[in-house]
């Protein structure tokens, strides 16, 4: 028989069913037909576990026919480099799993891309990305040199820069990584294989698909023509064989291809196929378990500062794309340090973590690509490819991420890169025999609180650097600048917490008011390209070039407020403008609202260009830190003054619609974010909304979300600020922590409160028939309930404890509370109808006494204003008859806290 006949089998040739190992009598043609449709529906991990076997003998496994030639002149094989039993069951396994009409095994990952890149003839092109594996491009240069082969390399993850090679005239090849490695950048493969098949019609496009696998992605599904596996990595999953696979979706191109392996000779050996069949059964538990442990690596990372190039992170800018196509992030990740020499010792440091090449096998590997598996490539060519040298590249394993992320800690401490953060309180975690036993959102929160115990170490020249590249890669400094034409004025209230507090960021209802405390700023335009914020209040006049602020660290381009503010911060960003207000001669307060500014203000900005000169005033007559949201109210504040300085936002002429609110509403929760690290999102919505509000986060599949309480007029209470500076992120992270390690004490109080709320909520809504005395009464009994759970939490202080007992007892009898998130701040005490004012002023001179500031309010407040039209500007003439105007800033500033309110109504008319 013919070798060209007899060469590649057929696909019913390598199907063991007409195999030599067939030797029972064959089923009936319904009952292999019924098996072939139910088998068609099988899952990917069934489809990996059941190999076709039906030997002779009844062997479990496929045997090893360690052979090199065969008897006879009539079977279907001859000699092992022409094809084999062992290797015949392999390939007619993988042609299931890619979905291809044929598969084929080789010898190494390398020898595929080898026998593909046959197909291409001198004078053809080879358009290639230009983030790709070392050992692809070396091979690439040497056709490009040796083979007359025209190989470009461009950004195959951006369909506009491939665009300009295709034609219809000799591009013959496309290839593609997605992700990319090892920057893991992804290409829209379905996208891209439409437009190069409109546009080149003959074209190849070939898939680098092994930091996937077949179990992550299929793309010969998605358009691809040929795909292609190192076996080595999550096929074989052991690191104890070199194994490559090709995959084909045409049988013209497969037969191409067959008889290249065969005139080479690099199909792969018996022995070496019965391993890669072993480990492709347990591909899919493996790789779960990889995917799983990788996904909290990087969180861990992202947590910690570092830029995470991970597609399952929510900060990946193609994530949405990526999982279009696939079904999993994968289990490689990478992350930059700031220096190379700081990786090198971090990679040093590591233990548990291997250090070598290559990756999906069942222990963790790290690397460093630009020394290692990417050395290959020369430091120009790299440099040019936007491939840092000091990035870091972790293969994730199936150890217990516990003691992957501790060996990754000291590594990243050991080396330099991280240093422990003492004003993190020492938090207990719960004994558990497997991390997995906790749902994926109590395995995050594990690693995001082990994270917050460090904080990123940046290198003394980081942010020089970064503001040294800007200068000279931009040219900022000639290019005309945005201006602010006018001031812009707004002012947002603060809230009160009524019930829910501590229970609401574990899906409890919390029920929240707006108060008539506000907080009032005034944005006003400069001609110095310089950004500052004034707040005399706290005591904070600072001022920034606008220039040297790091703003090739936005994660994305400009034009960021045309649509609401994205919902995770980008950690690189962050921690550099933390590291820019690090120095600043202010306290703690000061500091966060100079980042939440400068954070805000870039990403609205876009780029330099966009970024107009400008100083932020701001003051309030709420007491900061005491858990009346006054992080909520400037958060809100700029929020709306940056929205409507871009023009991103119209001036509301008649009150601020709900799509506008909305948008000001997700910029304000993005500053918050800034602030308390990971905020319920309750203090900014009734700050931009004003009124009352219940409110339920999402979590756990089930939707949250706001509802108004209309049904209750003004509701006076007393707010005293117990001057006990809070620690809500600490606090918040102390309850979580209580309920993973008692979950039998502490779920049975977060159901109580969820009593306290729905009854609350009933009361407030007008859909109880309750009276005004009855409501006022049951609302004195819901807080004394809820005061005695919170204490039971653990989040009560005993200053708060002072309010509670001079406040609940005789003469005065009233019902107290602490309120936001206790641990000091301030307390509630509601004011019934009837209470005597001579009592009200004798209450408030006890509590000024003991060391506290009592605050009179009312309930229910409007929200987010705009000063629409205001008066002029005051004006102080000279002896001589010149003179000057006063901006609004300026009388912001001096007004002080009792002054603000008659200040901002003698502005002229305001809307909300």
């Amino acid at each position: 028989m013919p070798f060209a006949v007899r060469y590649p089998p057929s696909p019913s040739e390598t199907s063991l069913a007409t195999s030599i190992f067939e030797t029972t009598p064959a089923k009936s043609v319904s009952e292999e037909e019924a098996h072939l449709a139910r088998s068609a529906k099988w899952q990917f991990s069934t489809l990996c576990a059941s190999v076709d076997n039906k030997d002779q003998y009844g062997s479990s496994a496929v045997p090893i026919y360690q052979t090199a030639t065969f008897k006879g002149m009539d079977g279907p094989y001859d000699y092992t480099r022409s094809g084999n039993p062992t290797r015949g069951a392999l390939e007619a396994h993988l042609a299931k799993l890619y979905g291809a009409h044929a598969c084929y095994a080789l010898s190494t990952g390398m020898t595929c891309l080898d026998v593909i890149l046959r197909l291409v003839k001198p004078g053809e092109t080879v358009l290639a990305g230009d983030d790709l594996y070392g050992g692809t491009n070396r091979l690439l240069t040497y056709i490009g040199t040796h083979g007359g082969v025209d190989v470009r390399h461009v950004d195959t993850t951006r369909l506009d820069e491939l665009e300009p090679h295709l034609g219809p005239g000799n591009k013959s090849m496309v290839l593609l990584e997605s992700p990319t490695n090892p920057l893991l950048k992804i290409a829209d493969i379905p996208t891209i294989c439409a437009a190069v098949k409109a546009a080149a019609p003959s074209a190849l496009i070939v898939v680098d698909n092994t930091m996937m696998s077949p179990y992550l992605q299929r793309p010969l599904n998605l358009g691809a023509d040929i795909v292609y596996d190192s076996g080595t990595k999550y096929l074989s999953g052991h690191h104890d064989l070199m194994a490559g696979i090709i995959a084909v979706g045409e049988p013209e191109v497969a037969k191409s291809i067959a008889f290249l392996i065969n005139a080479v000779g690099c199909g792969l050996a018996p022995f070496d196929c019965f391993l890669l069949l072993r480990g492709i059964k347990t591909m899919s538990v493996r790789m779960d378990r990889q995917i799983a442990t990788a996904e909290l690596v990087a969180l861990y990372l992202h947590e910690l500062g570092f830029l995470v190039h991970y597609p399952g992170l929510k900060s990946h800018p193609k994530r949405d794309i990526h999982y279009k196509q696939a079904t999993g992030a994968g289990a490689v990740l990478s992350f930059t340090t700031g220096d190379k020499s700081l990786s090198e010792k971090v990679v040093g440091s590591a233990r548990l973590w291997g250090i070598s090449v290559s990756f999906g096998a069942v222990n963790s590997l790290i690397s460093m690509p630009c020394l290692m598996s990417h050395a290959s490539i020369s430091a120009a060519v790299r440099a040019e490819r936007g491939l840092p040298e000091d990035l870091i590249r972790l293969c994730v394993g199936i150890e217990d991420p516990r003691d992957l992320i501790d060996d990754l800690e000291h590594s990243l401490f050991a080396g330099g890169a991280i240093v422990p953060d003492l004003s993190h309180p020492t938090l207990s975690h719960p004994r558990m025999a497997n991390l997995y036993e906790l749902g994926r959102e109590h395995r995050e929160h594990w690693v995001i609180e082990r994270a917050r115990a460090y904080k990123r170490s940046l290198p003394e020249n980081a942010i020089q650097k970064l503001v040294d590249g800007v200068k000279r890669g931009l040219g900022f400094s000639s290019i005309p600048r945005k201006q602010l034409a006018n001031e812009i004025t707004v002012s947002a209230p603060g809230k009160v917490i009524l019930f829910g507090e501590h229970a609401v960021v574990h899906g409890v209802t919390a029920i929240a008011s707006s108060v008539d405390l506000r907080c009032y700023a005034v944005l006003t335009p400069r001609s110095d390209h310089k950004i500052a914020l004034e707040a005399s209040d706290s005591s904070i006049e600072l001022e920034w070039d606008i220039s040297a602020l790091p703003w090739n660290l936005l994660p994305l381009g400009g034009d960021r407020g045309k649509r609401e503010a994205d919902k995770e911060l980008d950690s690189a960003l962050l921690h550099s403008i933390e590291a820019l207000v690090e120095d600043s001669n202010v306290n703690k307060t000061g500091k966060g609202a100079s980042v939440t500014l400068l954070y805000t203000y870039m990403l609205m900005a876009g780029n330099d260009v966009n970024a107009p000169g400008v100083t932020l005033t701001v003051s309030s007559t709420l007491p900061i830190g005491a858990g009346l949201g006054s992080s909520a109210a400037y958060s809100t504040c700029v929020s709306t003054s940056l929205l409507l300085a871009h023009s991103y936002i119209d001036p509301p002429k008649n009150g601020f619609d709900p799509a506008t609110r909305d948008v000001v509403d997700s910029w304000a929760f993005l500053c918050e974010k800034i602030l308390h690290g990971n905020p319920s999102g309750i203090d900014n919505a009734v700050s931009v909304r004003g009124g009352a509000v219940a409110f339920t986060r999402a979590m756990g599949g089930r939707a949250g979300g706001l509802e108004g309480l209309h049904g209750f007029s003004s509701i006076r209470l007393l707010l005293t600020n117990t001057l006990v500076p809070r620690d809500t992120k600490s606090l918040v992270a102390r309850v979580s922590a209580k309920r993973l390690a008692e979950p039998e004490v502490v779920d049975p109080i977060l159901k109580s409160i969820q009593t306290i709320s729905d009854e609350a909520k009933t009361l407030l809504s007008g859909t109880s028939d309750v009276g005004r005395q009855a409501l006022v009464l049951r609302l004195e009994t819901l807080i004394r309930q809820n005061q005695v759970y919170l204490t039971q939490l653990g989040v009560s202080h005993p200053s708060l404890e002072m309010i509670v007992a001079a406040t609940t007892g005789e003469p005065f009898n009233l019902a107290t509370k602490l309120t936001g998130a206790g641990g000091g701040g301030c307390a509630l005490t509601l004011i019934p109808d009837g209470f005597s004012e001579t009592s009200l002023q004798a209450l408030m001179e006890d509590l000024t006494n003991l060391g506290f500031q009592p605050h009179l309010t009312a309930l229910g407040g409007s929200g987010v204003g705009f000063l629409l039209s205001p008066t002029s500007d005051e004006r102080i003439e000279s002896d001589t008859g010149e003179g000057m105007t006063i901006p609004k800033r300026s009388g912001l500033r001096d007004a002080g806290s009792d002054g603000l309110a008659n200040w901002a109504e003698s502005l002229g008319t305001w809307v909300y």
